[in-house]
């Protein structure tokens, strides 16, 4: 159509471009299209049609000029896509100017198309260098929004970056981690999906593999990424494809049983109605461009006459192939189209608008160019808009025009970036299959990229998937990791291929699928499933366990023991055994022998400040008043033995005054020893948090290690000297003699507390404490049994033992 001025439209109409092997002895023909007609995209090349008329009728924009186009037919193939881009840009006219640059009489100002990405790169090359601007409606690649090499390139759909993100954010929102990318081998399948793999190994998805095909490849190579999907293990493909490549896929997939697949989409093939009948698909679900209204399109589109279809070889073609008729033609055998045809009642691409979705994206495309136009041409004064017609108007002042466009128009707002592209915003669809068999594209939630990060993705309603079911479909290599458990990548497997290996003992994960496990606290420990803390079990011997019983039992048996004993000493104190055996030490070494029995129990329970200091050196006194009585009971024998011998007086040298001078010296050392420690640095309560990783011991710390083995040191020296003292004396003749019982104590004593020393060290917690305890009580036996025992028996048994001439005869 004639106009002031003209707008060019290149859709893919035809399906295929007529090929003709040249022999180069004639003038090869022009290349022209043929195959079927694409209703889908003659809908596109009206929808402009539509929208140059609504425009030229319009009062508010563009009044008085009138806007003419010209339409070409690409046939989606790049050569007939350089031919068309070449006739917009010069013209059937063969005038020239007399300027040495070409004619200029039938160059377009603006151009609307092409439907695919690679076509629009190839036409865009072409007319970007006469300052020609582009507005596509359909080629998403995201390559296009490089300024650098197509700088007169602007679009009303989104670029591929924002669709391949709005697809990755898909995938993982419902947990989809191992999937299969099949793509076009296109600038628009494989710039798409590299978008997509980029955006998904951000996101952590991992791609068992990816596969590149196009409809004119052998039937082998089809068949072969077929078996690809049927034999992979991921449930998920995402095809980033063309309609007429998914359409050659999904047919060779259909000979087949397909397999049990969840189809993600790109929008350019999740909206064509002519795949949702493939019903192996049903429960797919992805982006699709916004869907729209355009008021009166629908009545344009079906206002077909006969006489106005055979004035198009296009319509005329594409009403033959509807009706299967021919509106011309000389053979019999072949129907006539005769006017009884009703296009309201056909279904087909061309007149299906209840999901105008990329026909708003042509319609906005025009509106766009005509605003740009608009901005040129008119002025408004007074609130009147003047155009002027005849202004030679330059394609570069609408590329300039066209940076500014901001407009809105059916609710739907127009405007382009820095890079030519618009705000992205996709629905997210559904194909969902009724029972009828009928399979309905459903609108499930939207990705608006305008909105905040976290915001961006939103799902609104229930999703029908594979096979009808409405469970969300699994698609993991590996299981995810519960917590308690850690991934460990297998070797040569992407990072979504992993096995769970259980925490290692103290550390724990309380998150599904972490990498790493972690150490708990010092003062906790992690439970039986390593997926919490808790806090440490504190142990140390305290009073209701069996062994506390036990050994409690024994120092308050041997303390009634000891306490017994001296009330028979005391009932029994006149008699020549109790006097002959130095009654006065007798007493206080059952004394310091109750003491200690009883100090053993300040062992027993949680250890405090007060307990620490007060068992050691509690022990350490009574031992050494207990050793103290002993060694002068000793020196007293061997003293008693030596001032019977004619001339020697020593005993007036050990009388009872120097006998309780020598305890009292000897316990009275220990006294200053356990003092200095105390002061220095004395034993306290500490949590031992090394020797048990799952449990803290409670125990006494020794302060000052010297002052410990001090105390202990100093017993033992005292031990071992009254062992050799009654050593010597334990041949003595008389039967008053108690050297030998002596002897065996200090020998039980001394073997006690020699075992206790490795014993001691290599104890762990609470046994520690067990082992100190039985060698006090030990040790407190030996001497109580060893002294006293014999003389309790003959005491209470053997009373005619215990007089004053069984004492004084020979042995």
């Amino acid at each position: 159509m004639e106009g002031d001025y003209i707008i060019g439209g290149v859709f893919s109409i035809h399906a295929n471009m007529h090929m003709v092997n040249n022999d180069y002895t004639t003038a090869p023909e022009a290349p022209r299209c043929t195959g079927r007609i694409d209703p889908r995209e003659l809908r596109f090349s009206r929808a402009m049609v539509f929208a140059i008329e609504e425009i030229n009728n319009s009062t508010e924009l563009l009044p008085s000029v009138k806007l003419g186009y010209q339409i070409h037919d690409s046939c989606a193939s790049v050569p007939m896509t350089m031919h068309v881009a070449f006739q917009l840009s010069n013209g059937y006219d063969p005038v020239y100017y007399t300027r040495h640059d070409c004619s200029q009489s039938g160059v377009v100002i603006a151009v609307i198309g092409e439907s695919g990405s690679t076509p629009s790169i190839s036409m865009s090359r072409v007319i970007g260098s006469f300052n020609i601007p582009q507005v596509s409606h359909y080629a998403t690649c995201a390559c296009l929004s490089d300024k650098k090499q197509y700088p007169t390139f602007f679009r009303t759909i989104p670029s591929d970056q924002y669709q391949a993100d709005a697809l990755a954010k898909l995938v993982k929102h419902f947990g989809w981690t191992w999937i299969g990318a099949i793509r076009s081998n296109s600038d628009y399948g494989n710039n798409g999906m590299a978008a997509f793999l980029k955006a998904a190994l951000r996101e952590g998805i991992c791609v068992e593999y990816s596969e590149s095909f196009y409809r004119t490849d052998s039937r082998n190579k089809i068949q072969r990424i077929a078996d690809i999907i049927r034999r992979s293990t991921s449930t998920v493909v995402v095809a980033f494809a063309a309609p007429g490549d998914m359409k050659f896929l999904l047919e060779e997939m259909a000979k087949d049983r397909p397999p049990s697949r969840q189809w993600i989409g790109s929008e350019a093939w999740i909206t064509d109605p002519h795949l949702m009948s493939f019903s192996f698909c049903a429960g797919a679900i992805g982006v699709a461009i916004q869907q729209s209204v355009i008021p009166g399109l629908r009545e344009f589109l079906l206002n077909l006459s006969l006489s106005k279809v055979a004035s198009s070889s296009v319509l005329t073609k594409f009403w033959e192939e509807a009706f299967d008729c021919k509106l011309k033609s000389s053979n019999p055998d072949e129907r006539t189209c005769d006017g009884t045809e009703d296009i309201k009642t056909l279904l087909s691409p061309y007149t299906e608008t209840s999901q105008l979705r990329i026909t708003n994206m042509a319609y906005k495309a025009v509106y766009a160019i005509a605003h740009a136009i608009h901005n040129v041409v008119c002025l408004e004064t007074n609130k009147t808009i003047q155009c002027n017609k005849h202004t030679k108007l330059e394609s570069s002042q609408v590329l300039s025009g066209l940076k500014n466009v901001n407009f809105t128009r059916n609710s739907y707002h127009v405007s382009f970036d820095d890079n030519g592209d618009p705000v992205a915003f996709y629905e997210l669809v559904n194909w969902q299959r009724h029972a009828s068999g009928v399979t309905e594209l459903i609108k499930v939630g939207y990705y608006d990229a305008s909105l905040p990060v976290g915001q961006q993705f939103h799902i609104n309603r229930n999703i029908t998937w594979l096979e009808g079911s409405t469970q969300v479909p699994v698609s993991v290599c590996s299981d995810s990791c519960s917590p308690g458990t850690r991934k460990v990548l297998r070797k040569g497997k992407p990072i979504c291929c992993y096995d769970c290996i259980q925490c290692p003992t103290g550390e724990m994960n309380n998150v599904t699928d972490s990498p790493n496990c972690y150490p708990c606290p010092r003062e906790f420990w992690p439970n039986a499933k390593k997926d919490a803390c808790f806090p440490k079990r504190v142990e140390f011997l305290s009073f209701d366990e069996v062994l506390s019983i036990i050994l409690a039992a024994f120092s308050v048996s041997g303390a009634c023991l000891a306490i017994i004993t001296a009330a028979v000493f005391f009932h029994h104190r006149t008699t020549p055994i109790v006097r002959a055996n130095n009654s006065e030490l007798s007493f206080l070494l059952l004394f310091s022998l109750t003491l200690c029995f009883l100090c053993s129990l300040t062992f027993i329970g949680a250890p405090s400040e007060w307990s620490c200091m007060l068992r050691h050196t509690a022990f350490g006194i009574t031992f050494v008043l207990c050793i103290s009585c002993v060694l002068g009971k000793t020196i007293v024998v061997l003293m008693a033995f030596k001032a019977t011998l004619p001339g020697n007086n020593v005993m007036k040298w050990f009388g009872p005054p120097q006998q309780r001078m020598t305890v009292v010296s000897f316990t009275f050392i220990q006294v200053i020893i356990c003092t200095l420690w105390l002061v220095v640095s004395p034993p306290f309560p500490k949590k031992n948090l090394t020797t048990y990783k799952e449990k803290i011991l409670l125990e006494c710390a020794l302060g000052s290690s010297v002052g410990f083995w001090a105390v202990l040191g100093y017993i033992g020296l005292l031990a071992v000297f009254c062992f050799i003292l009654a050593v010597l004396a334990r041949k003595l003749p008389d039967n008053f003699n108690e050297a030998k019982m002596i002897t065996f104590s200090m020998l039980i004593f001394c073997a006690v507390w020699i075992t206790f020393i490795p014993a001691y060290i290599s104890s762990p917690g609470k046994f520690t404490v067990a082992v100190e305890i039985f060698a006090i009580l030990a040790s407190s036996f030996g001497l109580m049994l060893f002294i006293f025992a014999p003389k309790c028996f003959i005491i209470l048994f053997k009373p005619e033992k215990n007089t004053k001439k069984y004492l004084m005869s020979k042995s």
